[in-house]
């Protein structure tokens, strides 16, 4: 007969959720990854068609495979199969009427439900309970706006959203220390050209 330990800890282990994780970059995942992967079955998915030139994208999606490779703690953590076309020309149609506004405002706002929206429709296909973002790691992004196109998209596919600000309470700070463990590339700014962001998330 199983000690009542061995069974809490089952029940513990079959209750958490499947998540869904879209990951901006690898400083940013390494904090929300750390995080969530006690509470949650993790998926990571890079999808971000914003970063240009490709180079950049590129490396940016190696760099998130090292970390999976080097942090132990990710071993069981799941990578969902990249997306392998460069979808560039699917952001620039989206912000191409505003491509000239200031960082922050309705281009990021549109942005960020395009790579979010993405996310979302996988949570709907697959076998997948919740998704939730990196995103709101940055100190340069409103955490409130983020969540708020989260919970719309929830709204809109039936789904759950994990609403998250992962700044705060030094989870910021987290992620430039794991940055600096892994030996992690960090980029600053946060994708698009020709206005950058100055991220250095």
């Amino acid at each position: 007969m199983e000690s009542k330990e061995c069974l809490t800890k089952q029940c513990s282990a079959e209750a958490r959720k499947r998540l869904l994780l879209h990951c901006c970059c690898a400083p940013c995942a390494s904090y929300v990854l750390e995080l969530l992967v006690p509470q949650y079955e993790c998926t990571v998915f890079f999808y971000n068609p914003n970063i240009e030139p490709k180079e950049e994208h590129d490396k940016r999606k190696t760099e998130l495979e090292k970390l999976m490779a080097r942090n132990t703690l990710l071993n069981e953590v799941v990578v969902y199969p990249f997306i392998t076309e460069y979808e560039n020309d699917r952001f620039r149609n989206t912000i191409i009427s505003i491509s000239d506004e200031e960082e922050g405002g309705v281009r990021c706002m549109l942005c960020f439900d395009l790579r979010l929206r993405r996310t979302a429709a996988l949570v709907v296909d697959g076998e997948y309970d919740v998704f939730a973002t990196t995103l709101t790691v940055s100190p340069h992004k409103k955490a409130h706006v983020i969540n708020e196109i989260g919970i719309r998209l929830a709204d809109e596919y039936n789904i759950e959203y994990l609403i998250s600000d992962y700044k705060k309470r030094g989870g910021y700070n987290r992620s430039v220390e794991l940055a600096k463990k892994y030996d992690l590339y960090r980029q600053d700014y946060c994708g698009c050209q020709p206005l950058k962001c100055n991220a250095n998330a």
